[in-house]
């Protein structure tokens, strides 16, 4: 009777892991509402992360959302669900972000891991064919996904149609001379020497810092005022720990694990379609995001004016459309491929 009792409640727990009925392999639930959005969770390294899939219904090829930060939410990209009427739309947060796990673990705070949960979400929606976007530090994601190998169980995607990178970030000294110059060009000297003081001392809490950073993203992250309640909840949601830890205290003071990544260079070994997207006074300058674009041979490259690194929020018409037409021209030429 106790060894029936032990096999019921091994049973019971093994079905609880597998999710409800029709949920993908390796998720833990999911569920439709009446506008046909699903929502559910899937099992990744580390834990468990959430995931909305917007246009389930509609046969274009899906669309992989991958949300900047480190550690803010998708919320901010919720704008991208306009390109829902031709393809499902899924958007995923990053594990200890928005709505997914938090276990507060910093060995879980590394691209290397970041880029698996990216392929664990992928496979559990066993998403053959598919074109992804990433936004911020999300192009890393999707970069590293691209290039990299890990053997036994890893090898380069395939099925990708085209990959879509919104304000890239490549290059750490490239986007630390970039907010150099910004500050050189555009800022008065108390405010270099605000910053000035707070590297020297790593007292990145003063009211006089925090207002050159408040000043400082009103011209490079998001440029409307007031901001879009999409991206107030996103910096609502964000997870500061992580942020800093891989990032650092704002984000043009980089001195988190990830102030050494450096991908220019490797850039030119990514084969599938691409297209770069930035704002006229994006974080990700303009001249810098053309020398990533250089480096793939075909690749695209759209700029908005009087838009910053949220380029998708200022001019969402724009983006949109760009994007779209993007989309539907790279399956138009990947029809056909055997890699598909």
């Amino acid at each position: 009777m106790r060894r029936f009792s032990m096999l019921f409640i091994a049973l019971s727990i093994a079905v609880a892991l597998t999710g409800c009925k029709g949920a993908p392999k390796g998720t833990l639930s999911e569920t439709k509402n009446k506008e046909g959005i699903r929502e559910g969770r899937i099992i990744v390294k580390g834990g468990n992360v959430w995931y909305k899939i917007v246009g389930a219904d509609k046969n274009g090829v899906p669309l992989i959302v991958v949300h900047g930060g480190p550690g803010m939410s998708h919320d901010y990209l919720e704008p991208l669900q306009a390109l829902s009427d031709e393809r499902p739309v899924i958007f995923y947060d990053q594990l200890d972000c928005g709505n997914s796990a938090k276990p507060k673990m910093q060995y879980n705070w590394t691209l290397k891991r970041s880029t698996k949960e990216l392929h664990q979400v992928r496979d559990a929606l066993k998403l053959k064919k598919v074109h992804i976007l990433g936004h911020g530090w999300g192009t890393m994601v999707v970069a590293n996904y691209m290039l990299f190998e890990q053997k036994p169980d890893w090898k380069i995607p395939v099925g990708v149609v085209s990959i879509v990178l919104s304000s890239p970030r490549f290059s750490a000294t490239y986007f630390i001379n970039d907010q150099k110059n910004y500050f050189k060009n555009e800022f008065t000297q108390a405010a270099l020497d605000v910053m000035a003081k707070a590297e020297s001392t790593g007292d990145f809490r003063s009211k006089e810092y925090l207002e050159v950073t408040d000043l400082y993203y009103k011209r490079h992250l998001c440029r409307l005022d007031p901001w879009p309640e999409s991206l107030k909840r996103a910096f609502e949601k964000m997870n500061r720990p992580l942020y800093e830890y891989m990032w650092g205290p704002s984000e043009f003071t980089m001195t988190g694990m990830l102030r050494n990544y450096e991908y220019f260079h490797r850039l030119a070994d990514i084969r599938v379609p691409a297209l770069f997207t930035c704002g006229q006074y994006d974080e990700a300058a303009p001249a810098t995001t053309a020398q990533y674009r250089s480096q793939l041979p075909g690749a695209e490259i759209a700029f908005f004016k009087d838009a910053s690194s949220n380029h998708h929020l200022e001019k969402p018409i724009e983006y949109i459309k760009k994007v779209r037409d993007f989309l539907r021209r790279a399956e138009a030429e990947a029809a056909g491929k055997r890699w598909f």
